[in-house]
């Protein structure tokens, strides 16, 4: 079994938040699969599906950004899903907006979802790090983070995730530099 987690912060007023680009990019996955029940399980959103013969779990946490180990590391504990069978999408400030960087343990490089989750459940996981370009001169991380998508951004945002949902089976098959590299590309 693998899990897909999305990482965001739960309530109408952050949807568009640059952080909750984790949360936009599993609903669309969601959306693609034609995933038609969600159950509010383990203190988030939990669907189940399948891509091709693998089966998935697919998990949104209600916890804010800064606390959503605990409940991450309840489902894959419950559903006894191994670290390395771990997906988490989250927002990536080093990263060009509507590009993708993949990799596979490391550091949280100061992102504090990721930090609650290596605290819950260790590092070795996969992050698909989805860039949200860096804040304006004027801005802090903390104010970047927390501000919504602009327009023109909304359109990047849109084919990035439809870019993700699309190379799914490329990601079960844990070849990460292709995944990133064929999302890059149609860019």
């Amino acid at each position: 079994m693998i899990a897909l987690v999305g990482l965001g912060n739960p309530g109408k007023q952050h949807l568009y938040n640059r952080h909750n680009i984790g949360y936009l990019a599993v609903d669309e996955i969601i959306k693609q699969l034609e995933i038609d029940s969600q159950k509010n399980r383990f203190n988030g959103k939990i669907s189940k599906s399948n891509i091709g013969r693998k089966k998935i779990i697919i998990f949104k946490s209600s916890d804010y950004m800064n606390e959503c180990g605990y409940s991450i590391s309840q489902v894959t504990n419950f559903f006894k899903i191994k670290n390395e069978d771990i997906f988490v999408f989250h927002d990536d400030m080093d990263v060009d907006i509507g590009k993708v960087k993949v990799k596979f343990g490391g550091g949280s490089a100061g992102h504090n979802g990721i930090d609650s989750i290596d605290k819950n459940i260790g590092k070795n996981y996969s992050r698909i790090r989805i860039g949200i370009g860096r804040p304006k001169k004027n801005s802090t991380g903390a104010e970047h983070v927390l501000d919504n998508f602009s327009n023109d951004e909304k359109e990047n945002v849109e084919k990035v995730t439809k870019n993700i949902t699309e190379s799914l089976s490329i990601l079960m098959d844990k070849d990460l530099d292709l995944f990133s590299s064929k999302i890059n590309q149609q860019q």
